[in-house]
């Protein structure tokens, strides 16, 4: 009798088991999905496009993008927008604002071609992290002149001092006090 009861409950322990398994199997799941987004990249900018576009607002697009990227980003320009008056090739930095200038637009008279930015001490390009192309931006410098500060940053270290930029040959003390307020060492 006592062998009849152990193999009734080793029975009844397998039949349960079994259940059990066969009930989670065929169980419909409880609770939400998890949606898994992914992380944030340091490799994206945000820039906001404004003025003459189907959609203006805040993007977010790949670093090293160019203005023409943002506005069709936005839509596209509207038929009365004055691309001429925007320099669609221009690199493009982080929380930048890209106006497109329509017809009858006041700032068209005073536009400058390159988007415009307006330096704060979060804005400002940071001569010792800038790539070429971010350099390129400033006034009066262009490519060969941005290579220049690329190698030279290459070859002797990290400018210590704005003031340090003097010693990259082409730059002199006129062209540095039209950049002074654009750029930073932090």
């Amino acid at each position: 009798m006592f062998q009849s009861s152990r193999t009734f409950l080793a029975g009844l322990t397998i039949g349960l088991i079994f259940s059990g398994a066969l009930l989670l199997v065929i169980s419909e799941p409880r609770g939400q999905p998890i949606e898994l987004l992914p992380p944030p990249t340091p490799e994206s900018l945000r820039v906001h496009v404004a003025g003459a576009v189907v959609e203006p607002g805040v993007y977010l697009l790949p670093m090293e993008a160019i203005v023409s990227q943002a506005i069709e980003a936005a839509g596209g320009p509207l038929e009365e927008a004055i691309l001429d008056m925007v320099n669609m090739a221009a690199v493009l930095e982080d929380g930048q604002q890209i106006y497109v200038p329509v017809e009858g637009d006041n700032t068209t008279e005073t536009y400058s071609p390159v988007p415009i930015f307006v330096p704060n001490s979060v804005d400002k390009i940071n001569i010792n992290t800038a790539a070429a192309a971010k350099l390129e931006t400033l006034p009066g410098i262009g490519p060969s002149l941005a290579k220049k500060i690329v190698e030279y940053r290459e070859t002797h270290g990290p400018f210590l001092k704005i003031e340090d930029l003097l010693n990259v040959s082409g730059i002199g003390p006129s062209k540095f006090e039209s950049i002074r307020d654009l750029i930073t060492i932090r």
